[in-house]
């Protein structure tokens, strides 16, 4: 699924009203239809009591005009208050007209600003996808009111105040929305952390936008969702034997880190790999060899890390990280590592797929140059405070999509960075986000799980990388909301997400 900017987003409303020959006031109506039957999914008269319907000068304001006449004949009790503005666009004039005398409406101004009770539902359609500078005035004056009242709030569209794709300066005025119903397509600013507080829980509802203009819009920016990556995964076939899905290879694990060797590899076996060898440090292999005993053991001359790099040529993937550790043997592994990836050899003239995590990523932070040593289409999967050691501190999340962007470009790499729509950035300067996924998995080891699902996929001879890295992602979160459905977001641990890959895998 494609994410637009604000100004396609517009374009995207005029090619509708033209390839559909509606007139603007009949795709407004569909979109106030799409949000009044959101609300009433969602919130009984009795519960919503008398709804407060905010209106600014422009379209949004028109579509809140138009909720607001759709919510009384629902047999909601609604009433209006409209900002003031020098002039109106032609829709907001046409329902306004159009809306009936039994809703109370009132002017909105500092020194009038309607009394909101705490819990009192408000539908925020002051401004949309059309603002372009901070609130200010009367505007924004309503706006902190609204905030100061912790009113439940719903956004029609975008919360005011909020840009679609860009920030907005520091301080300036942004409605708090508990819930934002958006329409057609999310917006990037859905899914950056620092808009979090704005966007409260977001949804898209579809209101018959051109289906050939989204086609044709050129953009970087995507939405992973199941229908992305549904048959992305290859039936098993037949006469499979263990050679057809890749052997693996994961370079893991310390003295005291051996649990996150133990769940990456747990995680690889569940996500198809076909043989698995871990190379691991001797004080692991009783704890190694017992929790995983599907997966063959490799353990290195030190104990407490490790110091040898195997000889690769069985294998069809490499992961190296989880449970790692800094010691100055293991970075000399992970040179040796990316040298000899590149090397061609008669069954594999192509590089060696590469999955980098946790303690090797620090590595790299610390040792920059090594940068320059990965192979095309590497995948590393960092978070945030791990990306940053990679690049630089950045000013805002915008600027943080940016850093990413250009890395991924730079070194010809798949770029995961975690959080709570983890974004997929390619090496031509795409950013995927990821849709599955939830709280609970903010929990120690659940990306060692996805450094497992990740090896495993790249190790699959018939999966291309960029397609088996966003599957891997999506499966990942998946498995994670699977889980959560039986512990509770709060209960989850990393060994849960990885009991549930089978099922993930097996839904795609």
């Amino acid at each position: 699924m494609k994410i637009l900017s604000a100004a396609q987003t517009r374009q995207l409303d005029q090619a509708t009203i033209a390839e559909q020959h509606l007139l603007s006031v009949e795709l407004m109506e569909r979109a106030a239809q799409a949000f009044a039957r959101w609300f009433s999914s969602r919130f009984s008269t009795a519960e919503a009591g008398e709804i407060m319907v905010l209106c600014g000068p422009g379209n949004n304001g028109g579509d809140g005009l138009a909720i607001a006449r759709l919510l009384l004949q629902a047999g909601y009790a609604v009433c209006v208050a409209l900002l003031p503005a020098a002039q109106h666009s032609p829709d907001w004039t046409y329902n306004r007209q159009r809306l009936p005398k039994a809703v109370p409406v009132a002017d909105l101004a500092p020194t009038t600003l309607p009394d909101l009770a705490a819990g009192s539902v408000v539908i925020d359609a002051l401004f949309g996808t059309g603002l372009s500078q901070p609130l200010a005035g009367v505007a924004a004056a309503v706006v902190q009111h609204l905030n100061e009242a912790n009113a439940r709030v719903i956004a029609v569209d975008l919360p005011s105040g909020l840009f679609a794709d860009a920030p907005q300066p520091a301080d300036s005025p942004v409605v708090h929305a508990r819930h934002t119903v958006s329409f057609g397509l999310p917006k990037l600013a859905f899914l950056l952390p620092q808009n979090a507080e704005f966007v409260g829980e977001w949804q898209v509802e579809d209101v018959g936008l051109s289906a050939q203009f989204i086609a044709d819009a050129p953009t970087s920016w995507h939405y992973t969702d199941a229908a992305t990556v549904a048959g992305t995964l290859p039936a098993r076939p037949k006469f499979s034997h263990k050679g057809t899905f890749g052997h693996a290879l994961l370079l893991a694990g310390s003295r005291g880190k051996m649990g996150a060797a133990v769940l990456s590899a747990g995680a690889c076996l569940r996500s198809g790999v076909g043989l698995l060898t871990a190379h691991i440090p001797g004080c692991g292999y009783d704890i190694f060899q017992t929790s995983q005993p599907e997966a063959m053991c490799l353990t290195d001359k030190e104990a407490d890390f490790i110091s040898e790099l195997p000889a690769l040529t069985p294998y069809q993937a490499v992961g190296i990280g989880p449970g790692l550790g800094q010691h100055a043997a293991s970075l000399s592994v992970l040179r040796k590592l990316l040298k000899a990836a590149t090397e061609p050899i008669a069954k594999r003239p192509h590089p060696l797929p590469l999955v980098v995590d946790a303690d090797a990523l620090n590595l790299l932070g610390q040792h920059r140059e090594l940068l320059k040593l990965l192979p095309e289409n590497t995948v590393l999967t960092p978070h945030p405070k791990e990306f940053e050691r990679l690049t630089e501190p950045a000013r805002d999340d915008y600027h943080r999509l940016d850093l990413l962007r250009d890395f991924a470009r730079q070194y010809r790499c798949l770029v995961v960075l975690k959080g709570a729509y983890t974004c997929l950035a390619t090496p031509t300067g795409d950013l995927h986000f990821n849709s599955t996924g939830n709280a609970g998995m903010a929990t120690g080891g659940s990306g060692d799980v996805l450094t497992g699902v990740l090896l495993a996929l790249r190790a699959h001879a018939q999966l291309p990388a960029f397609e088996a890295v966003r599957l891997g992602v999506y499966a990942h979160g998946h498995a994670g909301d699977l889980a959560a459905a039986q512990t509770g977001q709060a209960g989850l641990v990393a060994g849960d997400i990885v009991r549930h890959i089978g099922p993930a895998l097996a839904e795609l």
